[in-house]
């Protein structure tokens, strides 16, 4: 018996896993007494292998099955999801990289140089030459020097007006400061307003390669906002001292990582940076029967908005014909003013058409608008008004754009200008959010759309504390703008108030400013005086001392204006069609309050119409409102 017990007592931690894997030791007897009357280990549970009798063998060959199932499943669950997500994300790639829409934009295929090439071809050679029986020491490589920074402080991406505002207020905080400016364009920052205006009038025949021209005061200036001198090499940012600002030309960004805080070009290089800038601007927009038309009606076809469209349409108005001007706003009535006023000498016909009925019908209550198409043909232009483009062709060596209403139009060339849309094509790789009634990306009241991301000038939609969210696509705005973003990133944390301005010539004697909210939907007030030889904006540049009016209106003062206006005899006459606009100031009113002003050949009083807008109260006659803007002093 103690022999017995000597000895479970050493196989007693074995004897759960040996009763349940032999029939052996279920037999009757002395030694099954014992197993039931000792002790059993508390921490060993009892094990039933497939082996044993039937009944615990087959539950747990039961339960191993569907084990076994559930991790096959859940294999191929995981198997199927990598590999959905793999096929979903190649799609999404391919679908950017073909809105990108040029071989340059391909990162992963740089285009080499010539140089790049031919060494290319000599290691290729090299590499197909049976190597040399000595065993000679390898010689290190010279590393090939980029053009590209590896790191920016400063990046600012687009090289506009809102770029250049940017730059200069950064530097103004922080003269250390290293800045780069990242474009697509092969061109150094410049302004954009005189390519539609004041180019146009040069006397200059090289004026499409100096692009310096004559300010309606008489100065001459360039369109770039500073020589090359101004700028550092891109190369030379990180080392210069005192830092400075570099421009890297005809570059795109194509790819911004923002949790790495770096991006990519579109030749496969990559910029870190501290703090960035997105001032891309926009892109003209295009009639869609013009997308859909042929090749040859593409070649023929400008939508204007670069130095190079500028460079390319003057040449064309030198050796066609006929030149078609679809579009009724700003731009399109600048460029038919300008070009109608060349035809004469240049014996070219120029047509304007547009599906409003008369210029600036978006803008101008009706009879301003009416009394505008008129000037416009005074300059030498056919307008054609409410007209619908169904179709363009090419024809016997002409376009031909029928109309919906039957009329047709036999030209040479076309001019597109319908409008801009915000590029925003940074926004998929950013995971930055999209304005979906206004575009543009949406950004806080500092300008900021991510801890340390700006957006500034035609691709910002911001909010206005007064007019509501906005977004503007004006020289002003981009001034503004990129001056504030560049200051909050350097830690000025300010808000955006400015109520910024535009304005259009249309030639040297007639032009406007305007501000605020200014839809011709919208009920007007117009109060008008008679014009004098001072109310034209060639006089306005002569008191000024600059062409570009949003340089200089903000060093005006605006008059206090003491309390609500007091109440006039009688509201202002509504204009009658045949009158001669000479000057005036329009009121654009939403529920009884002043939301935007024009100021018709009336110039350096923006302030006041600015501290108008601010205040936003009601007023019972505009008329004494209209005084404060001297119209009637001669």
């Amino acid at each position: 018996m103690f022999t017995c017990k000597a000895v479970w007592n050493k196989l007693a931690p074995l004897a759960p896993l040996a009763r349940a894997s032999s029939t052996l030791c279920r037999q009757g007897g002395k030694r099954a007494a014992v197993f039931r009357h000792e002790r059993r280990p508390p921490l060993v549970q009892q094990a039933h292998m497939s082996s044993g009798p039937t009944g615990g063998g087959g539950e747990n060959a039961i339960y191993l099955v569907l084990v076994g199932a559930a991790c096959l499943g859940g294999g191929v669950y995981v198997y199927r999801t990598v590999s959905g997500d793999k096929a979903r994300y190649e799609e999404r790639v391919t679908q950017i990289s073909s809105r990108l829409g040029s071989p340059a934009a391909q990162p992963d295929a740089p285009v080499k140089t010539q140089p790049e090439a031919a060494e290319a071809a000599s290691e290729s050679t090299k590499a197909s030459e049976p190597a040399p029986a000595s065993t000679a020491a390898p010689v290190e490589p010279t590393p090939a020097v980029s053009e590209v920074p590896a790191h920016a402080p400063y990046l600012l991406i687009g090289g506009g007006t809102a770029s250049f505002a940017a730059a200069r207020s950064i530097r103004a905080r922080d003269p250390g400061a290293r800045v780069l400016i990242v474009t697509d364009e092969a061109d150094l920052p410049y302004m954009r307003p005189p390519l539609s205006k004041e180019l146009w009038f040069s006397d200059d025949p090289a004026v499409t390669e100096t692009l310096r021209f004559k300010q309606w005061n008489g100065k001459e200036r360039s369109i770039y906002f500073q020589p090359s001198s101004f700028y550092v090499s891109p190369m030379e940012l990180e080392s210069v001292e005192n830092g400075g600002v570099a421009v890297l030309t005809g570059k795109k960004v194509v790819h911004m990582d923002v949790r790495g805080n770096k991006v990519k070009l579109s030749d496969g290089a990559e910029i870190s940076y501290d703090k960035c800038l997105i001032a891309t601007g926009g892109i003209p927009r295009n009639l869609q029967v013009i997308e859909r038309a042929s090749e040859e009606v593409a070649k023929r076809t400008t939508l204007f908005r670069k130095i190079e469209d500028f460079k390319a349409l003057e040449k064309v108005s030198h050796e066609l014909k006929s030149i078609t001007i679809i579009g009724g706003g700003f731009l399109g009535s600048e460029l038919a003013c300008a070009l109608g006023r060349r035809s004469a000498d240049l014996g070219l016909e120029v047509v304007q058409m547009f599906p409003e009925r008369g210029n600036m019908g978006k803008v101008l209550p009706e009879y301003l608008s009416n009394w505008t198409t008129e000037k416009v043909k005074k300059e030498g232009v056919k307008v054609l008004a409410e007209a619908v483009v169904k179709n363009v062709s090419y024809k016997d060596g002409q376009l031909e754009i029928k109309l919906k209403d039957g009329r047709a139009v036999k030209t040479d060339h076309i001019v597109a200008a319908v409008g801009l849309e915000p590029s925003v094509e940074l926004a998929k790789s950013a995971g930055l959010e999209i304005d979906s009634d206004f575009g543009g990306f949406r950004v806080n009241a500092e300008l900021q759309a991510r801890s340390n991301i700006w957006v500034a000038g035609d691709a910002a939609c911001f909010y206005d504390i007064k007019l509501g969210r906005r977004r503007v696509e004006h020289h002003d705005h981009a001034v503004v703008s990129g001056r504030l973003a560049g200051e909050n990133m350097t830690g000025a944390r300010k808000p955006y108030w400015h109520q910024s301005m535009f304005w259009s010539d249309l030639g040297p004697d007639v032009g406007y400013e305007a501000i605020g909210i200014v839809d011709s939907s919208l009920p007007t007030v117009g109060v008008f005086a008679k014009a004098t030889a001072k109310d034209t904006p060639r006089a306005a540049t002569e008191q000024s001392g600059t062409g570009i009016r949003s340089e200089s209106e903000t060093e005006a003062v605006a008059g206090p204006i003491a309390g609500p206006i007091a109440v006039g005899t009688a509201p202002a006459p509504p204009p009658q069609q045949k009158e001669d606009y000479g000057k005036g100031v329009i009121f654009y009113l939403r529920d009884k309050v002043v939301v935007g002003i024009v100021l018709w050949n009336v110039f350096n009083r923006m302030p006041i119409a600015r501290k108008i807008i601010k205040d936003g109260e009601e007023h019972a006659d505009l008329n004494e409102v209209a005084k404060l803007f001297n119209i009637h002093e001669d």
